[in-house]
């Protein structure tokens, strides 16, 4: 059965009786009995993949943690919540890394709602006596909550979900929120309270996940999950850093069939690209990329990203780098978790970063930094590497024209990369004073002059930029003359 599930990608097997074709067993049937046994206690000399015991949280005292540890407009957001359920006559919970964290004093307001029900409705009715705007999803039984600050609530009926390969996205049916739960990643996140007035604070506990959280482990729920969502290996290394946990020895055993089995080639570039930039956006990524190149996950993107390459050195570079960028308030953006991709993927030559871009099916503006404007990064630094002691420092109008057309996050990637001080020195001269001037002389200043307009313009205040830039021009009265000096006035 294994082997036609999993290995095969098979959707269904044959259940044959005395040479007769008798029924037939689905994913779907699998997954479900899977799903509705998860947690039974294991037979003699078997082991579970999820406990149950350990600390049991009363309604009274959940009630307590939502008092103390949640802001007071969310105490009543839940509360609002509840009532419009119990008014629809409908169950309704919050569930997720919501609760999880709750029960871990983490700061967490991305709030999740389950409803045993019609979801898209229970949304509408909330909105409708609440001020806030409401987006469905009807196909998938799923709304968003938008509040006039774009605060967000998700809504989801309760849903079970099969996936008819390793990799797809799932399809969906009704259910239970036993069921809904069921279908999480991992055992700490199938915490449910239920909101309804009269059972507030009751936790719904059907896996485990509270003795899990209090031992500090990470467990998938079922043998298969990997299979059936193989991105799953990635989520395990980002909470198992995070949170300083330690990922099950039983789970560890199924997250690492699945990397031998190749699943993640199943996966489309789009969600393994999503998967990678959480990663790369965490405070401290360095410990989850060095935690998935041991487990070969990494080469799963790209053979060349082994656990034989040391990335603390260049992951330093880039957290001083960006550090760096962060306390000019410049007020330009930076996007700290690209920088990390970059010195990430900076053993790749050009064929192979270009090969990657397409796999991960990136965006064009990251295509475009990955492909050319990496290049010209890695052949600028070349060059001044390669300046020999005592040769001239570059004019500032050179080191403006090579810097300009490069990207934030490329330059801080310039320098994270070169081992040269001199050459750090330079790029950062460029970002704290040359990247933004500009001459004083405007087109209407040109016009004033006798000058027509047309591409003579760009030329001029070119011309006019980089002598400011390397301080022959000082004044209004200096860039006028210079133009007079240099150009030949139309009448």
């Amino acid at each position: 059965m294994k082997t036609l599930f999993v290995e095969s990608n098979q959707r269904f097997a044959p259940v044959i009786e005395d040479g007769r074709l008798v029924g037939a067993v689905t994913r779907t049937d699998l997954l479900r009995h899977l799903a509705s046994s998860v947690g039974t206690p294991p037979r003699s000399g078997e082991s579970s993949l999820v406990n149950h015991g350990g600390r049991k949280y009363r309604a009274s005292q959940i009630q307590r943690l939502i008092r103390n540890r949640l802001p007071k407009r969310i105490q009543d957001l839940l509360a609002q919540l509840g009532q419009v359920a119990e008014d629809l006559k409908l169950n309704v919970f919050v569930v997720g890394g919501f609760v999880r964290d709750l029960l871990m004093d983490k700061k967490n307001l991305d709030i999740d709602i389950v409803v045993e029900g019609d979801g898209v409705a229970f949304a509408e009715a909330f909105a409708r006596q609440n001020d806030c705007r409401v987006r469905c999803h009807h196909k998938f039984g799923t709304a968003v909550l938008i509040f006039a600050d774009d605060f967000k609530i998700d809504i989801a009926s309760a849903r079970m979900e099969y996936y008819l390969r390793p990799g797809a996205l799932p399809d969906v049916e009704h259910a239970s929120v036993k069921m809904d739960l069921s279908r999480r990643d991992f055992t700490i996140n199938t915490l449910a309270i239920s909101l309804n007035p009269n059972n507030f604070g009751a936790l719904t506990d059907y896996y485990g996940g509270q003795r899990d959280i209090d031992e500090k482990v990470l467990r998938v729920l079922h043998n298969l999950s990997f299979v059936e969502d193989p991105t799953r290996v990635f989520r395990a290394v980002r909470f198992e850093q995070r949170l300083g946990f330690k990922i099950g020895k039983q789970t560890e055993h199924l997250l690492n069939s699945a990397v031998r089995l190749g699943l993640m080639e199943k996966v489309s570039g789009h969600r393994l690209f999503s998967e990678l930039y959480l990663i790369l956006n965490e405070p401290r990524p360095l410990p989850a990329v060095s935690r998935l190149a041991r487990l070969d996950v990494l080469r799963q993107i790209h053979p060349k990203l082994t656990s034989k390459i040391d990335y603390s050195k260049s992951f330093d570079e880039a957290r001083r780098t960006t550090d760096w960028y962060d306390l000019l308030y410049t007020g330009q953006p930076c996007e700290r978790w690209f920088c990390y991709f970059l010195v990430f993927t900076a053993v790749l030559n050009r064929l192979e970063i270009t090969s990657l871009a397409e796999r991960l099916q990136l965006v064009p503006r990251y295509s475009d930094m990955l492909n050319q404007q990496r290049a010209t990064a890695l052949g600028i630094l070349k060059r001044l590497e390669s300046r020999h002691e005592g040769m001239r420092q570059p004019r500032s109008s050179s080191l403006y024209r090579w810097f300009k057309p490069l990207s934030t996050e490329i330059l801080l990637f310039m320098m994270a990369r070169t081992s040269q001080d001199l050459v750090r020195q330079w790029i950062s001269h460029y970002i704290t004073h040359l990247r933004e001037v500009q001459p004083l002389l405007t087109g209407y200043d040109l016009e004033a002059m006798g000058f027509q307009p047309g591409p003579v313009y760009r030329e001029i205040l070119d011309a006019l930029l980089y002598a400011r830039l390397d301080g022959r021009v000082v004044s209004v009265e200096d860039e006028k003359a210079f133009v007079e000096k240099k150009y030949v006035q139309k009448s």
